[in-house]
C-alpha cells in the first residue's frame, strides 16, 4: 500500500445553531474560535484516537448521537470542576485506565463529550 491517513484531520457535526455552540465551546472548555470553529496544532507526543463503536454503544450517552468528540486537557478534575460551576451538564463517573483518566460532559445542545488526561 502507498499513501494511509496518518490522524484524524477534523471533526465535523451538525448543529441547531453553530454560531452558540462555538461561542459555548469558547467559553466552557477555553477554545479559541475562529468563524469556521478551531485548529488544534499537536505537540510531540499528543495523540488522536480514531475508533468505531457499535451501533447499540451507549458510551456515548443515550438518544442519536452519532459521534462523541474526546478532548485532551492537563487537569480532569479542574476541568470538571470549572465545568459545574458553570452549571454544564457533567457526568460524575470518572474513569481511571493504563492510558489515563476520563470523565463526560455535554454541551448546551444535549452533545456528550468525553475529557481525557493522558497519563
Amino acid at each position: 500500500m502507498g499513501e494511509a491517513v496518518e490522524g484524524v484531520g477534523g471533526v465535523f457535526f451538525r448543529a441547531d445553531d453553530p454560531d452558540a455552540l462555538r461561542a459555548w465551546y469558547a467559553d466552557h472548555l477555553g477554545i479559541d474560535m475562529e468563524d469556521y470553529g478551531t485548529t488544534f496544532t499537536s505537540k510531540d507526543g499528543d495523540q488522536t484516537v480514531w475508533a468505531p463503536f457499535p451501533a447499540d454503544t451507549t458510551y456515548f450517552g443515550t438518544g442519536g448521537q452519532q459521534l462523541m468528540v474526546n478532548f485532551r486537557v492537563h487537569n480532569l478534575d479542574a476541568m470538571l470542576a470549572q465545568l459545574r460551576a458553570a452549571g454544564v451538564e457533567v457526568d460524575d463517573r470518572v474513569e481511571e485506565m493504563e492510558y489515563g483518566r476520563f470523565g463526560w460532559a455535554s454541551d448546551l445542545e444535549g452533545n456528550r463529550f468525553e475529557l481525557w488526561e493522558p497519563s
